[in-house]
């Protein structure tokens, strides 16, 4: 059975996939927001300046920057945790069947996708900051850097494991069993994925033309779990890129304000670095796991029909 076709394993009507989805709703977008909530409430002096902390940032309340991501986060672990009891009790499938249709989750995969792109990030992040160093402060604060460290390598994985197996998983195997094919699925994801980062401080501060980096990575990170038939080198990318973003640079308008070791002061623009993960590296990367991993029959993986199994477990 390849990827998509996981998804007959259980129960598969479609009752099933709008109980889970609203049950992942759930868990994400209301328990997951509790925490926040509450820290916000007790740093406000009044239900006004709460109100008006909730309409632009909380962060203007004075919360630490390291509790900010932690709690962030927690809404992310809470979806995740619902998404699992979804798949488990209401789908009745194991979760290894959401992430991959290996016999066993792959975890040399996962690290050899999270350290490849881990020295690629870091030694573009440090020839960007050596060509513009005018651009970048130094921001090493020993006790925050290194809780934001452990925050960031502890926890944030938990906040893209619950995007991949979201987006390529539960809805790419959801869709492709409902549309019969690859393709659509492939393209409503990471249409999707690109949208869900609309709400950044980057899309507002750069415009809509930053769309093109989130979907086209959606797109980068759905092509590579449909050629390999897991979201395991999905998973070491999305994590390690996170854990870069918060740690390495941060700047005060996008989406991680961290403790970071340098903070970009440069005015907000658009240029080629936006374009040069899409149109450079992610096609690199294609060809290196593609070369590594033995993919073939492209046409096929990313377009080809899906039918249901003759013999389900």
């Amino acid at each position: 059975m390849n990827y998509i076709q996981q998804a007959y394993k259980g129960n598969n009507q479609w009752y099933h996939w709008i109980f889970t989805l609203i049950l992942v709703f759930f868990g994400w977008q209301i328990i997951g927001v509790f925490p926040l909530t509450g820290v916000a409430i007790s740093y406000s002096s009044d239900m006004n300046e709460f109100a008006n902390a909730a309409q632009n940032n909380f962060m203007t309340l004075g919360i630490d920057k390291n509790l900010f991501l932690f709690l962030i986060i927690i809404s992310f672990i809470s979806g995740l945790l619902t998404l699992i009891l979804g798949v488990k009790y209401i789908h009745r499938r194991t979760f290894k069947s959401l992430v991959t249709s290996r016999n066993l989750i792959d975890w040399k995969r996962f690290w050899f996708a999270f350290f490849t792109w881990g020295i690629i990030a870091i030694i573009l992040t440090i020839v960007g900051i050596f060509m513009s160093p005018e651009n970048y402060i130094w921001n090493f604060k020993p006790i925050p850097f290194f809780t934001l460290l452990a925050v960031s390598f502890l926890f944030l994985p938990f906040q893209t494991t619950f995007e991949e197996l979201l987006f390529r998983g539960y809805l790419m195997q959801g869709i492709g069993t409902v549309v019969k094919n690859r393709w659509f699925p492939l393209i409503f994801t990471s249409v999707c994925f690109g949208l869900l980062h609309g709400a950044n401080p980057e899309v507002e501060k750069l415009g809509a033309i930053s769309m093109v980096f989130y979907i086209g990575t959606g797109f980068f990170y759905g092509i590579i779990t449909l050629m390999d038939e897991g979201t395991e080198l999905a998973l070491g990318l999305h994590a390690i890129n996170n854990i870069i973003a918060a740690f390495f640079v941060t700047t005060n308008w996008t989406v991680f304000q961290t403790d970071a070791l340098y903070v970009d002061i440069s005015e907000p623009s658009v240029g080629f670095e936006m374009f040069f993960p899409v149109l450079i590296l992610y096609p690199f990367l294609l060809y290196v796991f593609s070369s590594k991993y033995g993919w073939n029959n492209w046409l096929e993986k990313l377009t080809g029909k899906i039918e249901a199994p003759l013999d389900v477990e």
